[in-house]
């Protein structure tokens, strides 16, 4: 399942929850990591995207 946040340059950003290795706070935002060192930051707190994605259901279990 998709979930849409907010780039720190307003674009909005679509990150597949499945995906999603694990997050991180950082100045102004949250870092949403996948594999293969990719990641993303957005500008929700890592509370809120932690939340949202783990509201999908699909996030890695292991």
């Amino acid at each position: 399942m998709f979930v849409r946040f907010t780039a720190p340059d307003r674009v909005p950003t679509v990150v597949n929850a499945s995906q999603v290795s694990y997050v991180s706070e950082v100045e102004g935002g949250t870092r949403i990591r996948f594999g293969e060192g990719r990641s993303v930051t957005v500008v929700e707190p890592l509370d809120e995207v932690f939340e949202r994605l783990n509201r999908t259901q699909q996030l890695p279990m292991e």
